[in-house]
């Protein structure tokens, strides 16, 4: 098996921090149990950069993963996130970004897997708006999937996830414990298994007062918004963690 992922800071594991100050994320997860699943090494890419839009995903990325040799055998799609953040969010463009990747995949023989991201809005100020276009994109990916009969996974409706304690302290992101969900979930739809993945233990989150937005705000939100104003990314200069396969052996079991 040859795994590639390609997106924006969701999949490239934001939030899911290791200790060297890099990032897991579900992906990387995805990839472990890959490999579990196989009963040996799988190759695995990575190319997804936070702070990307979906028409760089299924452009530049895909093009990226496509030209790999070998040539991937699965690729993992999600995208769109960042597009709804921006004050204005064409989706119907969005919709054909993504079916334009589904094109692409089909014509090079690779399964692609479609995901919908896991729902911060709750969170975020103006999340009814965000939360607004984001369910009409994961209607829409859903639809295009069961068009063309790809594997969809709607981490967007898990219910569980969206408790605070799966957030980041920016509460956009997923921590560890959220990616951990992801992962079982994306596993599950990709291997076509019933298993549904546990429940993780997390941490509470302090009560939502007035300090602590203020804190909030201070610290995630206003630096946001200067980058935005500046015309800046946080994934400015950077490029995807395993842009190249890299193998990814079976993780010992835990006794």
């Amino acid at each position: 098996m040859h795994y590639a992922a390609i997106g924006d800071s969701f999949t490239e594991g934001v939030g899911d921090d290791l200790p060297d100050g890099s990032v897991r994320g579900w992906a990387d997860r995805v990839a472990a149990g890959l490999a579990e699943a196989e009963g040996g090494p799988i190759s695995y890419a990575n190319v997804a950069v936070r702070g990307r839009l979906l028409s760089d995903i299924v452009t530049d990325q895909l093009d990226e993963v496509l030209a790999l040799r070998p040539a991937p055998t699965l690729i993992t799609l999600n995208g769109g996130g960042n597009d709804m953040l921006r004050p204005r969010t064409d989706l119907a463009r969005l919709a054909d970004l993504s079916a334009h990747a589904v094109r692409r995949c089909a014509d090079a023989g690779v399964r692609l897997v479609l995901i919908s991201g896991a729902d911060p809005s709750a969170g975020l100020p103006l999340g009814r708006v965000v939360h607004r276009r984001a369910e009409a994109l994961t209607a829409s990916v859903a639809t295009l999937a069961a068009a063309h009969d790809l594997t969809f996974v709607d981490v967007f409706h898990d219910a569980e996830i969206r408790r605070p304690g799966y957030w980041s302290p920016d509460r956009l992101h997923l921590a560890a414990a959220g990616h951990r969900r992801a992962a079982g979930l994306v596993l599950a739809g990709i291997l076509g298994t019933a298993n549904h993945p546990a429940v993780d233990p997390v941490l509470p989150v302090p009560a939502r007062g007035p300090r602590v937005e203020l804190g909030y705000y201070r610290e995630h939100v206003l630096p946001w918004l200067g980058r935005h104003l500046r015309g800046e990314s946080s994934g400015d200069g950077l490029a995807g963690k395993h842009p190249d396969w890299v193998a990814v052996v079976p993780e010992p079991s835990r006794t």
